[in-house]
């Protein structure tokens, strides 16, 4: 009898144990994932949150410059409640702010945000990446926070990823000691690492691994490209967003043999003549090496095993994702100055400019990019540096999608919100590229924007414009965040963005004419205007 009332005590205990170990609805709410028992926060809102997740091991010692690891089982219950260490940067861009616990090789976490009760709720997910150029960003940015969009229904996570030398030097030792015989990619890797953690773990916190959308902005963008053309990654998620950017024409990727050699240049500049030399150094004086002038780019590798070829030639073969997408850009992406320099906008600067980037075609810029009084002049630079920078690249991705894409809908999409001026307590302070302010004395005082400037809609399409202290946001703003955001949710639920009484919004095809949303104030649908322009461009790419 006692030993029949000890097993039943037990089986009771386990019962509670369990019960507990997946109630999102508690004040402290825990989650069970394949390595552990997280606890979490509950939000006022309801929300709850769980922050600082490991979705691998630790890419230190050995592991640095290797595919990211399995990580550890953990006993207990641990703590979620705080955002992990970012990885390895430097404060590139002044005005990015961010709530991590500090800087290190330690980086690869995860953050969920979650609106269910229930791990039995299957609710849609979004995971988004940052940008930051590959060398610079956080998933603990307020900008990206993913409460708003959990209110919204959607189970949403921010990831981190290796950046810089860290993420993507390749090296000849490096892909010979490689199982895949590759090497550089590795925050490319870690965000397919991510997703994988994603398809094992997400029901845990209510979410539907069947319905993962991935998103991202500039670098984050390209992220998203990266993971619809990499075998590895393309059966991880069912739909894509891209703010600015893709592989198609912004940081091309290089070879693999030439990526070895920027590596053994590298290695030879901080005088270290072997791999195990190289992970002898401390992280923090290799980071300090990388800003020297003379220090190469690390960027995306066309490596033969994350990107087997070319993605492009992906593209062109239909091999990609066939997942529906949305993406678009900014009206300001980049400015007349990059084209114009310090010169006026006369007809003369202008040409001479068109000139030095195009010495053989000019009279064909000036045409697709025409101008004649000052303000069209600026304007005409203003486009052609923004497609330059990134616009042509997002066009060619959308474009390619709709030919290759298996049929799957396209959404493209114009944004040209300028963001308001900055509220009068900010004072001596510049508008920075990530969205704050540079606070520098002799820092040129900058215009207000034309239109919108890279990276300006993130807060509005996550909706998190109040997250955002430096800018005087008004009502107008707040209508065009809650367009935009409405937008998002209603595509990461269903795969197509229409709903909610928004002006409609027709997905391109590959025989008929091209509408592109227009989002501003007035959002509203209009023909595709420029094809001639990125048909051009699309000559110089090739």
């Amino acid at each position: 009898m006692k030993i029949s009332l000890f097993f039943t005590c037990v089986a009771i205990s386990l019962s509670q144990l369990s019960v507990a170990q997946n109630d999102l609805s508690a004040a402290m709410p825990r989650a069970q994932v394949a390595n552990g028992t997280l606890e979490g926060v509950a939000e006022p809102s309801g929300i709850r949150a769980f922050k600082g997740i490991p979705f691998a091991a630790p890419p230190v010692g050995d592991l640095r410059w290797r595919e990211p690891q399995p990580a550890k089982n953990w006993s207990g219950v641990r703590k979620a409640d705080k955002f992990g260490p970012r990885a390895m940067q430097r404060a590139i861009f002044g005005d990015m702010n961010f709530r991590s616990d500090g800087v290190s090789e330690d980086c690869l976490y995860l953050n969920v945000w979650t609106p269910a009760k229930s791990a039995k709720e299957k609710l849609p997910v979004l995971v988004y990446f940052y940008g930051g150029g590959f060398v610079a960003g956080d998933g603990s940015e307020p900008r990206y926070d993913g409460e708003s969009m959990a209110r919204r229904g959607i189970v949403t996570l921010t990831v981190n990823y290796r950046l810089g030398l860290f993420g993507f030097m390749a090296h000849p030792e490096l892909t010979k000691e490689s199982p895949n015989k590759a090497s550089g990619n590795y925050g490319l890797l870690d965000q397919q690492a991510a997703l994988r953690w994603v398809q094992q773990n997400i029901a845990a916190f209510g979410g539907d691994p069947k319905r993962v959308t991935i998103a991202g902005e500039s670098a984050g963008s390209i992220s998203v490209s990266a993971q619809m053309v990499s075998p590895g990654s393309k059966n991880l998620f069912a739909g894509a967003i891209g703010e600015s950017g893709s592989l198609l024409g912004t940081l091309t990727p290089t070879t693999l043999a030439e990526a070895e050699k920027t590596g053994v240049t590298f290695a030879t500049s901080v005088e270290a003549n072997s791999l195990a030399a190289l992970r002898a150094m401390s992280a923090e004086n290799l980071l300090e090496a990388t800003a020297k002038p003379t220090t190469p780019r690390f960027g995306i590798v066309i490596d033969g095993y994350f990107l087997p070829k070319s993605a492009v030639a992906i593209f062109a073969a239909g091999e990609q994702a066939q997942v529906p997408l949305l993406a678009g850009w900014n009206s300001e992406e980049s400015g007349s100055r990059a084209v114009l320099g310090a010169d006026p906008a006369t007809a003369e600067n202008y040409a001479k400019g068109v000139k030095k980037l195009y010495p053989d075609r000019s009279d064909e810029i000036l045409k697709l990019y025409a101008g004649q009084t000052e303000a069209e002049i600026t304007q005409a630079a203003t486009d052609l540096a923004s497609d330059r920078f990134i616009g042509f690249s997002t066009w060619k991705w959308t474009d390619m999608q709709v030919k290759t894409g298996g049929g799957k809908p396209v959404y493209r999409y114009y944004y040209t919100r300028p963001r308001p001026a900055m509220r009068p307590e900010m004072g001596n302070a510049t508008a920075g590229l990530a969205g704050g302010v540079v606070r520098d004395s002799n820092a040129p005082k900058t215009p207000p924007a034309k239109g919108a400037v890279h990276s300006a809609e993130i807060e509005y399409a996550m909706g998190n414009l109040a997250t955002n202290r430096v800018f005087s946001w008004s009502q107008d703003d707040y209508r065009v965040s809650e367009a935009l955001q409405t937008y998002f949710a209603n595509f990461i639920k269903t795969g197509n963005p229409n709903g909610g009484g928004l002006p409609k919004w027709s997905a391109a095809t590959a025989n008929g004419p091209v509408e592109v949303m227009h989002i501003d104030v007035i959002t509203k649908s209009v023909p595709e205007s420029n094809r001639e322009r990125y048909l051009f461009l699309d000559q110089q790419f090739k």
